[in-house]
């Protein structure tokens, strides 16, 4: 049944809250300077700095093969930087993130899952200039079969005009029906593509302004169109690398990339690729953007892994690499060697080294209330107080955990905020990792595979 004229629903815009969902960029000003807590960032004034000089190079867009690594302790904020840096570059840059275990699958080889990463963040800006009609819509004429003439065509007339010229244009069938689905009507300012007879209202002209009370405050008034109907206009197009190599390389062509299993795409399809968009760059109808590939766990790729990335950061058609790791020495994956974090030397030579500190209590604070906020979560300042202390004592990421789990506590009692009590509940109800470790640690012998008892016994027996 719908609904009775007198219910209003309200509309509102459904969001999921992720773990850095609060991040809207670097909180950088002008002067690339980080202002103290801006843009859900906080803290870490050193790394984010670093960052905006990592964000103003991409977005100059002519530097490519560049390499960044985040490096430092396990809740210091690494992946936060690199979300902001995704949120500072905006939608016009291709950034790509994935984790460095994700490579490993049976459907195709390391090596082109990093390659399809790769092309997924380099960007192709492909300019196409089309012929348009543009004008204030005077009057539509549409012309009804006879009777007895149900199977003939619907035809028609519309006059455009400009503030120099008017002329009537003969339609047919499908214009009529893409002008009825628009709604166009006499007064209405459009655009129609010639190639693919796309019409788009532009707005109302100011013409018609007296008509506003009839209208409603959502028309959009606009300027009658000077000069020729008929123009030229630059279109333009951007689609990664991957993209064009998934639609060159199936048969099915562009239904490809909603079929999600793009599988391994055969050298010499890249290589004719990569040749024709130099031929566009050549004639000006094209241009690269070079984008951002994001390895989070970087020290989970194996020397195969490194051994190709120290090549295609060499290649001009590469993006700029950031890789982040909590590794201090570690041994490299698929070796016996110990390295600065899990990576080899010669990798870390093209890096440059972004390291994060730990945070502040202050600065704990400030994020825990920036997340309270981010989860529409209402907490006492003596309740902020011990989740504070709790993230400076166990974890940041345990206390951050503890807000939505204590709000639905104190839900339950039916109060407005969450309160000390609710935090104790919570801090009783899940352990943090230093207190399961201690209980472990207590009663190891009655737990499987244990491996401290096992060592301790060969430790005797030597």
């Amino acid at each position: 049944m719908p609904p009775a004229s007198g219910d209003v629903r309200e509309v509102t815009r459904i969001e999921r809250i992720g773990a850095h969902s609060h991040i809207r960029g670097l909180g950088l000003d002008d002067c690339l300077e980080p202002r103290q807590v801006s843009q859900g960032m906080v803290g870490q004034h050193a790394a984010r700095k670093a960052a905006g000089i990592t964000y103003k190079m991409i977005a100059e867009g002519q530097i490519a093969g560049r390499a960044v690594l985040l490096a430092g302790k396990p809740g210091t904020g690494k992946t936060a930087i690199a979300m902001g840096l995704a949120q500072a570059l905006g939608d016009d840059t291709p950034f790509t993130s994935i984790a460095g275990s994700e490579i490993f699958s049976l459907e195709m080889s390391k090596t082109e899952a990093l390659t399809q990463a790769f092309r997924r963040s380099i960007g192709v800006r492909i300019m196409e200039e089309t012929d348009i009609i543009e004008g204030e819509v005077v009057e539509i004429q549409t012309d009804q079969p006879a009777a007895g003439e149900a199977s003939a065509e619907k035809t028609g007339r519309v006059t455009l005009c400009t503030t120099e010229m008017e002329t009537v244009y003969d339609l047919g069938a499908r214009m009529i029906e893409a002008l009825q689905k628009e709604k166009v009507s006499a007064g209405d300012v459009i655009s129609i593509d010639r190639a693919s007879h796309r019409v788009t209202k532009l707005g109302r002209s100011f013409t018609r302004s007296r008509d506003y009370d009839a209208m409603g405050p959502s028309v959009r008034f606009v300027q009658c169109p000077e000069g020729e109907l008929q123009k030229r206009k630059e279109v333009v197009h951007t689609v990664s690398l991957h993209e064009i190599d998934v639609i060159n390389s199936r048969a099915q062509g562009f239904l490809a990339l909603f079929a999600g299993d793009t599988g391994e795409i055969k050298a010499e399809v890249r290589e004719q690729i990569d040749a024709k968009v130099a031929e566009w760059r050549e004639e000006g109808r094209a241009t690269i953007v070079p984008g951002v590939l994001f390895i989070d766990e970087v020290h989970m790729l194996d020397i195969e892994c490194f051994s190709w990335l120290n090549r295609a950061l060499e290649s001009d058609l590469s993006p700029v690499l950031i890789t982040a790791t909590n590794r201090g020495i570690a041994k490299i994956r698929g070796t016996q060697y110990k390295s600065p974090h899990g990576l080899p030397l010669d990798l870390l030579d093209r890096l440059m080294i972004i390291s994060t500190t730990e945070y502040s209590e202050d600065e704990m604070r400030k994020i825990l209330t920036i997340r309270c906020e981010e989860e529409d979560v209402e907490m006492e300042d003596d309740a902020m107080d011990l989740l504070t202390r709790i993230a400076c004592e166990a974890s940041m990421r345990y206390a951050i955990q503890m807000i939505m789990t204590a709000s639905l506590v104190a839900m339950k009692r039916k109060g407005s905020a969450v309160e000390i009590q609710d935090i104790k509940k919570v801090y009783g109800l899940f352990v943090d990792v230093k207190r399961s470790t201690q209980f472990l640690m207590e009663y190891q012998k009655d737990f499987m595979f244990n491996e401290l008892a096992e060592e301790s016994s060969e430790d005797e027996s030597d």
